[in-house]
């Protein structure tokens, strides 16, 4: 492990992608501070975090003979500091990460690398809300991140090398493989599944052909891992929603406009993986 990172890193949102990231890492020896606003939100989290070890475990995920780095929670931003790198994975919101951005920034200061997760807000819009836009850079963690090796890494247009250098060299530790693009609404990932899960669940919409069955042909005849539909339930059919509108709202793709279906399954809490019910039905939430 490198010694820059024998020092806690901060990660900023206790939901989905936040507890799995500090899973990830702490799994590899790093510690982790982890933030949010809701203190009810930081116990899910750390529940999460638990069983999401556990499970990494179980898989083989984590590295042999490393000792797991410590775990604080806390509401207090102020825990960022001190931090050797701060990942936001906060709500897929401009306005929200925004904000978020630009508080953390002025905890930690300058020359400390700000990593905003990100599913598909570009870099170079977020950069206006923190003071040194060289600092901050992106990255798009899958899920489930202890899981999935490989990440996908936007360069804003004022990201410094230093920055971008410095989050490859945490990457390498939390032993992932980085892909860097260009900085663009949604990036490579998300332009192309998002869309695809939208039209799959307009498919179930309109009655063609039920969720199992559309994902069972996506699985043997086009090798999809999971499915598009299973997958929008592992991502989170909100997280999706958002990620769709904010696509359609840049890019003006009529395909990112989020179907009747989806919606409908949004507005009734019926969010996937982590409510216990969205395309599928879940016994446990794991993630």
């Amino acid at each position: 492990m490198n010694e820059q990172w024998h020092e806690r890193i901060a990660v900023v949102g206790a939901g989905v992608m936040g507890s799995g990231i500090a899973t990830l890492a702490i799994g590899h020896g790093v510690s982790v501070v982890l933030v949010d606003v809701d203190e009810v939100a930081l116990e899910t989290g750390r529940r999460r975090i638990a069983q999401q070890s556990r499970h990494a475990q179980l898989m083989g995920a984590l590295p042999e003979g490393t000792t797991p780095g410590s775990l604080v929670t806390t509401t207090d931003l102020s825990g960022v500091d001190g931090a050797s790198a701060v990942i936001e994975a906060v709500t897929e919101s401009p306005e929200v990460k925004a904000a978020v951005l630009g508080e953390v920034s002025g905890v930690v200061g300058p020359g400390v690398p700000l990593v905003s997760n990100t599913s598909g807000i570009p870099i170079g819009e977020l950069a206006g809300s923190v003071p040194v836009p060289r600092d901050l850079v992106g990255t798009h963690f899958m899920n489930p991140s202890y899981l999935i090796t490989m990440v996908e890494v936007s360069r804003g247009p004022k990201t410094s090398d230093v920055t971008v250098d410095a989050l490859l060299d945490l990457l390498a530790t939390l032993r992932r493989r980085a892909v860097i693009v260009r900085d663009a609404p949604g990036f490579v990932t998300s332009r192309l599944l998002h869309p695809m899960i939208n039209k799959a669940a307009n498919l179930v919409g309109e009655g063609i052909a039920a969720a199992e069955e559309v994902d069972q042909l996506m699985q043997g005849c086009l090798g999809h891992r999971t499915g598009p539909l299973r997958t929008g339930d592992l991502i989170g059919l909100d997280n999706l929603v958002d990620s769709l509108l904010a696509l359609h709202e840049r890019t003006g793709d009529e395909a990112c406009r989020p179907c009747d279906l989806l919606l409908a399954k949004v507005r009734d809490g019926e969010l996937g993986r982590k409510t216990g019910r969205g395309f599928y039905r879940y016994e446990e939430a794991m993630f």
